[in-house]
């Protein structure tokens, strides 16, 4: 039985993957795994079913909240919403502001948080090893991928929320970043700095459409393969890397219809070559400084983490 403290740590922990998902390269799952929610989040997504939606219609509330695991749920996306809707302004000016700092930071912090969802997977094997291979590859191919110009309306609003919910809750893997491939990142952090509803409507029903059908899988995969499945999913963060690493060389750009600029490719360049390319100053130090603040966050959250479960 959960007392109120409980449930105000489950609006910060929601809020931590709130301000992780409107990162691009950082993953809401990533957060929800190093603070140990993870699979009672994907658990109690799953459960919200046709018999679930039974309940809901004959009005039976008190039986309903019990099989979705109500207040947990809502304490989670209440704290991931108060966060998006705070945060969505202040990052889009971090980014644009201090880039190389702010993606050092979260380099820190993804490198961190592999070692830690690694290590719940027990005894590595063959198996375990080709399923972390192969989640850096298929995470670097998928960070490699360019932006694309994609349409504004409805039912692709609706297809991205659903895939970009999916990758939401998938350690390593952005939906920030999936919305970015998607062509719709800039789309949507306007849509809630600007609370266009008619667009965030559409948007929070595909995600919601995505989240539960997706849950599913994931369930199924965490209990009859956990340890392939979380080795893949640490393979997937450190293929994101990839998309994370601080000093970038932009090499084809083009111009939205609202004037700003859309990178279509880019590649990773050394700091010092950052320097000599006339790209500005690498600040190396400072990122250095940030890269190990994002590494000590890490192991803070995972201590705090081992202390509620003690």
């Amino acid at each position: 039985m959960r007392k109120p403290f409980d449930y105000l740590k489950l609006i910060l922990k929601g809020a931590g993957m709130g301000a992780a998902d409107v990162v691009p390269g950082v993953s809401g799952g990533t957060i929800a795994f190093i603070s140990g929610i993870y699979e009672e989040l994907i658990e109690s997504v799953k459960s919200i079913d046709l018999k679930a939606l039974k309940l809901f219609f004959t009005g039976r509330w008190s039986e309903l909240f019990n099989k979705i695991n109500f207040w947990f749920l809502l304490s989670v996306f209440g704290g991931v919403a108060i966060s998006i809707f705070s945060l969505a302004k202040l990052m889009k000016w971090l980014l644009a502001t201090y880039p190389i700092v702010i993606w050092s930071f979260f380099f820190g912090l993804i490198l961190a948080s592999s070692y830690y969802v690694i290590r719940t997977a027990g005894k590595i094997r063959t198996k375990e090893w080709i399923a972390f291979f192969s989640g850096v590859i298929a995470a670097w191919l998928i960070t490699t991928i360019s932006p694309a110009s994609t349409p504004e309306t409805w039912w692709f609003i609706f297809i991205s929320g659903s895939i970009g919910i999916c990758a939401m809750i998938l350690p390593g893997i952005s939906g920030a970043f999936i919305l970015l491939l998607l062509g719709k990142y800039i789309f949507i952090i306007t849509a809630v700095s600007e609370l266009n509803f008619p667009v965030l409507l559409i948007f929070i029903a595909g995600a919601v459409t995505g989240l539960v059908l997706f849950s599913n899988l994931l369930s199924w995969l965490l209990h009859n393969y956990h340890s392939v499945t979380i080795t893949t999913l640490a393979g997937f963060m450190i293929g994101s890397l990839n998309k994370v690493w601080p000093w970038k060389l932009v090499t084809s750009f083009m111009e939205g219809a609202h004037g700003e600029v859309i990178v279509l490719a880019e590649k990773n360049i050394l700091p010092g070559t950052y320097r000599l390319s006339g790209a500005g100053d690498p600040m190396l130090v400072p990122s250095l400084i940030v890269f190990f603040a994002g590494i000590l966050l890490l192991v803070s959250v995972n201590a705090a983490g081992k202390k509620e479960k003690v």
